[in-house]
């Protein structure tokens, strides 16, 4: 007889203030109920997931699910791209929870989704690349990407405070952002415009709210992107409001699009997030993966996926 598949579960203790640290006995517990061939191991700094995942990759892990983030995740995926005969996976156990709404999956298990995820539907999806760093949800580039350099220290650590301190970001960041030049190349054409927000996604949703591509889907082979032109402080206010049910698109300052590849350039250094995680650069080279990961979904849920 042979052996059953190896799993392991790759969690990140401090995700969701804590939350993921909590979650311990019940993973243990699920892995006796479904007899699963698993272990568990918790990070122990940034960076940690990419390197457990791939040594538990090269010792032969067939199932590698990370509880935790979309940080967690897109550290965990990064090994994993290219190898689709591993099943990479999320419990959600993050703050925004922002990747797992492609798998169709709610921003916490219950029992019926502890089931859902043992019956191992997978699919192939793709994911991003920007300047050579991979992104499975999303990259942001202007007012949210201010609103999460705010956010951190000037030694990259996640600044104290919680929700009221990050409104607290969003609200300054509206107040008094200014839009920079940006140089859009595409297709061969050359464009120019005041980047308010430009958002490329694989996935929907962004900051636990925001549907800013709310017609993404994650293995079409295309990234959706959401470009915004310079606003006044009341066309901001008024195109958020319609941000979170994604109604933003019918505005003339929008400017909405598919596309395999795209190259942008600001004649600075500007912040930019890739799934939630903040680097700075003046020159992006951002094109999708086509079928770069192979992920356990629920198929009855309201994922985003072609079927």
């Amino acid at each position: 007889m042979s052996e059953k598949p190896r799993w392991i579960f790759i969690v990140n203790p401090v995700a969701g203030n804590g939350f993921a640290a909590g979650l311990l006995p019940e993973i243990k517990q699920m892995i006796a109920k479904y007899n699963i061939n698993a272990d568990v191991v918790q990070t122990e700094r940034s960076g940690h997931a990419e390197e457990l995942s791939f040594k538990y990759l090269n010792l032969g892990y067939k199932y590698i699910i990370g509880v935790g983030g979309d940080g967690t995740f897109n550290e965990i995926a990064r090994p994993l791209i290219g190898k689709t005969e591993i099943t990479a996976g999320l419990i959600p156990a993050g703050t925004g929870n922002d990747f797992i709404q492609i798998l169709g999956f709610p921003n916490r298990f219950t029992e019926n989704e502890w089931d859902v995820f043992f019956r191992c539907n997978t699919i192939s999806m793709d994911a991003g690349s920007c300047n050579g760093r991979i992104f499975v949800n999303g990259m942001g580039l202007g007012f949210d990407a201010m609103v999460a350099a705010e956010n951190y220290t000037e030694t990259g650590k996640v600044k104290k405070g919680g929700t009221h301190k990050y409104i607290w970001h969003i609200l300054k960041t509206l107040l008094f952002f200014k839009e920079q030049k940006m140089i859009i190349s595409e297709q061969g054409t050359i464009t120019e415009t005041d980047c308010f927000i430009n958002t490329v996604g694989n996935g929907r949703r962004f900051a636990g709210d925001f549907f800013l591509t709310p017609s993404a889907i994650a293995n079409d082979g295309l990234l959706d992107i959401c470009s915004i032109n310079r606003l006044s402080l009341l066309h901001r206010l008024r195109l958020l409001l319609k941000v979170p049910k994604g109604e933003h698109l019918t505005d003339p300052a929008v400017r909405y699009f598919q596309t395999k590849e795209i190259e942008l350039e600001f004649s600075q250094k500007v912040p930019f997030h890739l799934d939630g995680e903040l680097y700075y650069s003046s020159h992006f080279m951002v094109k999708t993966i086509f079928s770069a990961l192979n992920t356990i979904y629920n198929p009855d849920g309201k994922h985003y996926f072609r079927q």
